[in-house]
């Protein structure tokens, strides 16, 4: 696929898996949970497989992987555990991706840039901050800033009034068949990394206006 053109007037960004690696993180984070609940630990390869989707997915995930019936009121416990322990040591290992911060520098300083993410908007925030990104984006849209989340279009299009521009005039870049969902119901253009968190789906499959090996590429 061709690499996008400069000339968007604004650009949205999905978060874990397209601007930072999280994984390191999230594992550690499940698996304090998982020791809580007598279940064998994971390892980071496995987790990148289960990220993307919110932290009660990745729980749900690894309990089926390992083949525990667990109820519903102990999954609710253990995802309080999880999010408390992850917001606790939520930059302790993850970085940003290679050519990140100087991508969103470059693009900063011409237009107006948004996180769109499943991720809590308050560990959205809390998380760059960390990594000193926050002060590259004019909006944070997270897990609870809009009735619905990706894939449906409502993060998206709330990103572009919140930027004031129209979807069409942005480029959506993520890293899954959810971005990619959001951003056609939205009508942005979307681009994906193609490192990022795909749970194991080809991201050239994925009905991408690209896939990009680097974001530097948005350049």
């Amino acid at each position: 696929m061709a690499t996008p053109a400069r000339g968007y007037a604004a650009y949205l960004f999905d978060l874990d898996g397209t601007l930072v690696d999280t994984a390191p993180d999230l594992m550690r984070a499940l698996n304090h949970v998982l020791a809580d609940a007598g279940l064998p630990l994971v390892d980071e390869a496995m987790t990148r497989h289960w990220v993307g989707h919110g932290v009660r997915a990745m729980l749900n995930a690894a309990f089926k992987h390992h083949g525990a019936d667990v109820s519903s009121a102990r999954v609710d416990a253990l995802f309080d555990s999880c999010l408390a322990y992850y917001g606790e040591h939520i930059a302790d290992h993850s970085v940003p991706y290679p050519a990140v911060v100087d991508t969103l520098d470059d693009l900063a300083r011409r237009v107006p840039l948004a996180v769109v993410t499943n991720k809590p908007a308050d560990l959205s925030e809390r998380l760059l901050e960390a990594l000193d990104l926050r002060r590259f984006f004019a909006s944070v849209v997270g897990r609870g800033s809009t009735r619905n989340h990706k894939p449906h279009a409502e993060p998206a299009l709330y990103a572009c009034e919140q930027l004031g521009v129209k979807p069409h005039e942005a480029l959506f870049v993520g890293d899954s068949a959810t971005d990619v969902k959001c951003a056609r119901a939205a009508g942005c253009t979307v681009v994906l990394y193609r490192f990022g968190y795909n749970h194991g789906q080809d991201p050239d499959t994925l009905d991408a206006d690209a896939v990009v090996d680097s974001l530097a590429a948005l350049l």
